[in-house]
């Protein structure tokens, strides 16, 4: 059985990504999807004080459109390229199936380590700040 605390947790942190997106449509499902990841990581570990540092973070970026709001939006905005990245248009799929190309091992290299320096980034101001962000 889950503990009631974790269940909380996930409602109070969704409750204010919710209200700190201002409920806007493409960021409130990345939000979400991004929750709802974390929560279900096996290997993750609850922490109470990082996840009441969050909720503090969350309630500053929905109370001003400050530091804290850009921040959001911009992790938002990088997570939704991440995921939407590999969705190709119809045309493409049907042009791609008449000519297949092979991707090259620079391409590969590139898919590979695009967002390192992003992650690293983003683990550092975690870590600083003592957030739970992804």
């Amino acid at each position: 059985m889950t503990d009631i605390r974790i269940i909380h947790a996930y409602r109070h942190l969704y409750r204010q990504l919710l209200h700190a997106v201002k409920f806007s449509k493409p960021a409130r499902f990345v939000a979400r999807d991004q929750l709802r990841a974390a929560f279900r990581d096996k290997n993750a570990k609850f922490d109470p004080r990082s996840t009441t540092r969050t909720l503090r973070f969350l309630e500053a970026a929905a109370r001003a459109r400050g530091l804290e709001h850009n921040i959001l939006k911009n992790l938002l905005v990088v997570a939704w390229h991440r995921t939407n990245v590999t969705r190709v248009a119809w045309k493409t799929v049907e042009h791609s199936i008449q000519a297949p190309r092979k991707q090259t091992d620079l391409e590969k290299y590139i898919h590979k380590t695009a967002y390192r320096q992003y992650d690293m980034t983003v683990a550092m101001l975690n870590k600083s700040l003592g957030l739970c962000l992804r």
